[in-house]
C-alpha cells in the first residue's frame, strides 16, 4: 500500500504537470491586426470565430455559399470591432473556387496571418447506403478545397510566418457510426495536415498547422442531424470557436474541444473491442 504522504505527493505532480500543459497562454493582443480567412464564415462555428476575430481587432475575409448570410455576419463583425471585414460569396465544390478566395484575401489585406479551414459539406447522418458520388462530392468540399486553399496560400503564410488553422472532428480520429462519409474526410485532413507539418518543419518554413478536434458542437445542423440519434450533449458553438482561435494564436500543434476528447484519443487504441461496444452505447441505431 502506497503510503498517504507518497499518494499525495504523486497526485500534486500529476496535477501541476496538467496545469502546465493545459495553462492558457493565448494574448488576445496577438491577434490585434491579425489578417485572418475564414471559411464556413455564414453560420454555426465559422459565424462565432468571425465575431470573436473581430472583438480582438482582427482584419477579416469571410466566405461561405450563402451570401445573404455572409452579409449579416460581415454587418456584425463591424459592430464588434473588426479593423477590416469584406466577404466574398464562393462555393468549395467548385475547384476554382480555393484560388479566387485566396486571390480576394490577398488583394483586400495585402497578406494573411491565419488562414481557417472551417467549412464542410452537407451530409447524411444515416447507415453507409453505397453512395459513392455523394463521397466523392464530399471529399472535394470538405477535403480537396481545404487543400487546395492551403496549397494557394502556404507562400503567403511563410512571408508572414503566419498559422494554418484546420478545424476537423473526433470522427477523423476515432470512427463512429453513421458518419461513414464524413469520417472518411475527416481522416484524410489528419493525414494530409500531419505530413506537410513534417515537410514544413523540414524545409524549416516557420508556418505552424494546428488540427483542431471538435466533438458535438449546438450548432443548428448537427443538432437537426442528431436529435434522437446521439445519447451526448452538445456543446456550445461560441466556447468552440474560441478554443480554435486560441491554438491557432498560440500556434498549438493540436487543440481538443470538449478538452476530454484528447484523454479519449490516447486511450483508443487500449482497449479496441470495449471501445467499440462503448461508442455504438451512444447512438440509437432505431432512429437512424
Amino acid at each position: 500500500m502506497i503510503p498517504p504522504g507518497k499518494a499525495l505527493c504523486t497526485a500534486g505532480i500529476i496535477v501541476g504537470l496538467l496545469a502546465f500543459f493545459w495553462r492558457d497562454t493565448f494574448n488576445p493582443d496577438s491577434i490585434s491586426g491579425a489578417r485572418v480567412l475564414l471559411t464556413g464564415a455564414s453560420a454555426g462555428i465559422g459565424e462565432q470565430m468571425a465575431y470573436h476575430y473581430s472583438r480582438f481587432g482582427a482584419e477579416i475575409v469571410l466566405t461561405a455559399r450563402r451570401e445573404t448570410l455572409l452579409q449579416k455576419v460581415t454587418e456584425k463583425c463591424l459592430q464588434l470591432g473588426a479593423k477590416k471585414v469584406f466577404y466574398i460569396q464562393a462555393d468549395m465544390s467548385s475547384p476554382q473556387a480555393p484560388e479566387k478566395v485566396v486571390q480576394f484575401a490577398l488583394q483586400k489585406l495585402g497578406g494573411l496571418d491565419h488562414l481557417v479551414l472551417n467549412h464542410i459539406g452537407e451530409t447524411p447522418f444515416q447507415m453507409w447506403d453505397g453512395d459513392v458520388e455523394h463521397t466523392r462530392w464530399l471529399m472535394q468540399v470538405n477535403f480537396l478545397s481545404y487543400v487546395a486553399l492551403a496549397s494557394a496560400a502556404l507562400p503567403i503564410l511563410a512571408e508572414s510566418k503566419g498559422s494554418l488553422i484546420v478545424v476537423s472532428s473526433l470522427t477523423g480520429k476515432i470512427s463512429t457510426p453513421f458518419t461513414t462519409p464524413y469520417s472518411a474526410t475527416k481522416f484524410a485532413l489528419d493525414g494530409f495536415f500531419s505530413s506537410l507539418r513534417h515537410e514544413l518543419a523540414m524545409q524549416k518554413q516557420d508556418v505552424c498547422i494546428t488540427l483542431c478536434i471538435l466533438g458535438l458542437i449546438d450548432t443548428e445542423m448537427a443538432l437537426e442531424k442528431t436529435r434522437g440519434k446521439v445519447y451526448m450533449s452538445a456543446y456550445p458553438a461560441a466556447e468552440a470557436a474560441l478554443t480554435i482561435i486560441k491554438g491557432g494564436a498560440t500556434r498549438a500543434r493540436e487543440v481538443f474541444y470538449p478538452w476530454w476528447l484528447e484523454l479519449l484519443c490516447h486511450l483508443r487504441d487500449w482497449f479496441p473491442n470495449q471501445r467499440d461496444v462503448v461508442i455504438q452505447s451512444f447512438y440509437n441505431y432505431t432512429s437512424a
